[in-house]
């Protein structure tokens, strides 16, 4: 029961922090409000977590700590117990200050301090770094290379079309009505005149057609697919790294477990998520409907390729990265915001190690 009530408290704190991360750039652009775009990552991440019941196996043996520690540590329900509540208070305590950080990595160092504290040097060092600790370190670097890359295609390729931005200057006629009398009569007069003023739009829109239809309707129509993309993503990776704890008890059918966690990740994310939205969606960098479009479709290729392939990356730091590629190409980037998120990441892995350390020994000594 312990166990359930520590993977419920993970599975609210993961909803919680993660489920803006894959619309972040819809509210960030001004492409939609709060509201929607909470909303929509509710559901797609739910399917997400729905279709990982079939595709994220591998994820769910890695994160049960098989090959890590010998096999009877993870038949100890203690030894789950101290990982989900490391992890969980690590994830959570970042939430209320509105850091973005990873769930994955707290995990993992969850999985490190609990494990060491049990075994010693019989964890398994080796397996930590090569199946955890290098797509964790590679991947953000190589979401912001690739962001930066595909960005200045994507820019090419739009000039190119004659697909341009609005430059914020808006003209208009206006017309002035004037009385002017003559001898007993009193006549109007209209004269036109031109007034031109420049809109505070950090966001920008994008004119002309493509195959007769707005440029930018197509923009804002695959920028909600691609959100939509990147949330599904997440609840196909991080899903299974929960459930994978809950296979210490094997009360529960993991298809429904998988549910169960996947309701609770929606539930947090629903009540939880506006400062670490807003952080994610306004203070790295400002962007437009089409840098977002290009960060959300990276950041949800390599973290759907990562789910398959059974490599715990993670959301947050490849999202963060791929907007940070973006801030990077439009040299608009808050490089004293993407510090302090990335102290809080290396915080991350020692704070989840030592927190689920002493969770497990007072869990030997009282249980």
């Amino acid at each position: 029961m312990l166990l359930l009530l520590a993977a419920c408290f993970l599975a609210y704190s993961n909803g919680a922090n993660d489920n803006f991360k894959g619309v972040a750039t819809l509210f960030g652009s001004g492409t939609t409000n709060y509201k929607k775009a909470i909303s929509w990552a509710t559901l797609t991440t739910f399917f997400g977590s729905v279709v990982a019941i079939f595709l994220a196996e591998k994820l769910v043996k890695n994160f049960s700590g098989k090959g890590l520690v010998p096999n009877e540590l993870i038949l100890e329900p203690n030894f789950a117990i101290a990982i989900a509540l490391g992890a969980a208070i690590t994830v959570y305590l970042a939430t209320r200050i509105g850091m973005p950080i990873s769930t994955t990595h707290s995990l993992v160092g969850a999985l490190f301090g609990a494990g060491v504290m049990a075994v010693g040097s019989d964890f398994n060092f080796l397996k930590l770094g090569k199946t955890f600790l290098m797509p964790l370190l590679v991947s953000p670097l190589m979401a912001a290379i690739l962001s930066l890359i595909t960005y200045l295609i994507f820019r090419y390729f739009r000039k190119a079309l004659g697909i341009n931005k609005n430059d914020g200057i808006s003209i208009q006629k206006v017309e002035n009505p004037v009385m002017r009398a003559s001898g007993n009569q009193m006549n109007m007069e209209s004269h036109s005149t031109l007034t031109a003023s420049i809109r505070n739009d950090a966001h920008g829109t994008y004119r002309g057609e493509l195959l007769g239809i707005s440029s930018q309707k197509i923009l804002d129509t695959l920028h909600y697919l691609s959100s939509g993309v990147v949330s599904f993503a997440r609840g196909l990776n991080d899903t299974p790294k929960i459930v994978g704890l809950l296979l210490v008890i094997n009360t529960m059918d993991i298809k429904w477990s998988m549910i169960a966690v996947a309701v609770i990740m929606a539930i947090g994310g629903l009540m939880n998520s506006k400062k670490v939205g807003i952080t994610m969606s306004k203070k790295i960098t400002p962007m437009n409907p089409g840098q977002g479009f290009t960060a959300n479709m990276i950041t949800g290729l390599l973290v759907t390729t990562a789910s398959i392939h059974g490599l715990p990356v993670s959301t947050t730091h490849v999202s963060v990265g791929a907007i940070f590629g973006i801030g990077t190409v439009t040299k608009k980037s808050d490089i004293k915001m993407v510090s302090k998120i990335i102290l809080s990441w290396v915080l991350t892995l020692p704070i989840a190690a030592l927190t689920s350390a002493i969770l497990f020994k007072v869990l030997a000594a009282f249980i």
